[in-house]
């Protein structure tokens, strides 16, 4: 199934196109946002081999839903449905980040739950997870706004604390 484009009342989720390389390197290159995605901020060069292999590798081999998130037009963010890397956890996880000169708008927010809506409505999965460093704050506090519960702590290698977050598929009426 290919990336589908996604839409909210105030977003546009679509999948990346070659252009959309430089705000994709920037948003990865802020420190601000780059410090929570992965094991923090890469090199630049690393930021760029990794947007050329949604082309190469994920689009092309159709492994998981990644966007670009656009706002009033311009890219304001990032977001994935993908199989959970993370040991122990059976399922899918969400990833998203929100440049930081549109935090505070809701943004985020919106992201997650539209992540969850496909993940439950598109996808078929009867959970969603998520994983965050344990001291990223607003992040833990926007997926417990809409219904992630925390699971358990996972300690990565350099000692820091991840939490791991699920939220299940709660049927509507007649379901």
């Amino acid at each position: 199934m290919k990336t589908p484009v996604l839409r909210t009342r105030r977003l546009l989720l679509e999948p990346y196109a070659p252009s959309d390389e430089e705000d994709f390197v920037a948003l990865f290159q802020d420190a601000r946002v780059g410090r929570w995605m992965g094991d923090g901020v890469d090199e630049e060069a690393e930021d760029r081999a990794l947007f050329g292999r949604l082309f190469t590798k994920v689009y092309a081999q159709d492994l998981f839903g990644v966007w670009v998130v656009r706002h009033d037009g311009r890219a304001v963010g990032h977001a994935e449905i993908k199989p959970s890397p993370t040991p122990g956890v059976d399922g899918h996880e969400i990833v998203y980040a929100v440049t930081p000169t549109a935090w505070g708008q809701g943004l985020g927010t919106e992201i997650a739950e539209t992540l969850v809506a496909h993940g439950f409505a598109t996808l078929g999965l009867s959970e969603v997870h998520a994983t965050v460093d344990a001291a990223n704050e607003a992040s833990l506090a926007l997926l417990n706004r809409i219904g992630f519960r925390h699971v358990r702590d996972l300690t990565e290698d350099d000692g820091s604390t991840t939490r791991l977050l699920t939220r299940p598929c709660v049927p509507g009426p007649g379901h």
